[in-house]
């Protein structure tokens, strides 16, 4: 290559772009995500380092009195090592890569997507966005199925900064509930976090009673009318479905109210 195309290149004239194609958008934790990522070489020929993924969200940080957005990234993956593009070539690229068990929910607000990278000097298009359906895994839906069974209302879901709760991210995903029925005496609100453990899966519940009587208002006022509950239902169990876990579920949470 003459000095005069190589300085072409590095000032990001004629380079290389990427485009990622999904095989699906929608996509149940745990399960793999699979698609090409397409590399088409621009008019100089290029050197590319590394080909990588990531699975990135948003999570809420309180800072200074304000809410602020924040990016996370849950999980990243090298799809392949350098190689040299020549001009105009095209090179298709199929991955497989797995949706880790942290990975939220796209439920309400959520949104989650695939961020595809490239290594190189001044490309084009050195990042491509492609956004998920993050669908819960069979144990998180049937726990979902048997709060709704208890005539509790999923009002709100979002990605809260908690790094001593996140393992490794800087968020958790916090489930927001009402109840409309059985509990709607007793209880202002449900909140349940979801820590999957292999076949079983680990919950966080914040349980909010309502004030009741003169007493009841001063726990409320000095927040002491929030219970916290920390348990794990087996895979085992959870495989009988929502009817058995949501028995189960009732009979804790009563005893907190």
């Amino acid at each position: 290559m003459s000095f005069f195309k190589k300085m072409m290149a590095s000032v990001g004239i004629g380079s290389a772009t990427v485009d990622t194609r999904l095989e699906s958008a929608e996509v149940v934790i745990g399960e793999e995500l699979r698609g090409v990522v397409a590399i088409r070489g621009g008019q100089l020929e290029q050197q590319i380092d590394n080909i990588y993924l990531y699975i990135k969200t948003h999570y809420i940080k309180e800072e200074n009195d304000t809410k602020v957005t924040k990016e996370a990234e849950v999980a990243k993956y090298l799809i392949t090592e350098g190689f040299v593009l020549k001009p105009n070539e095209t090179r298709e690229i199929p991955f497989a890569v797995p949706v880790p068990d942290r990975t939220p929910v796209s439920y309400r607000s959520t949104r989650v997507w695939l961020e595809t990278g490239l290594d190189i000097k001044m490309a084009l298009d050195p990042t491509d966005r492609d956004y998920m359906e993050v669908r819960a895994s069979d144990s998180m839906q049937v726990i979902l199925d048997a709060l709704d069974v208890l005539g509790f209302r999923l009002r709100e879901v979002t990605n809260e900064y908690a790094p001593r709760l996140g393992m490794g991210l800087p968020f958790v995903q916090e489930f927001e509930f009402v109840p409309t029925s059985k509990f709607r005496g007793s209880l202002d609100e449900l909140e349940v976090l979801f820590f999957p453990r292999g076949d079983d899966l680990e919950l966080y519940m914040q349980i909010d009673r309502k004030a009741r009587g003169l007493r009841g208002i001063f726990a409320e006022a000095m927040e002491m009318d929030e219970s916290f509950i920390r348990f794990t239902i087996p895979g085992s169990e959870l495989r009988r479905g929502a009817y058995e876990a949501a028995d189960r579920l009732e009979q804790l949470i009563a005893r907190y109210i």
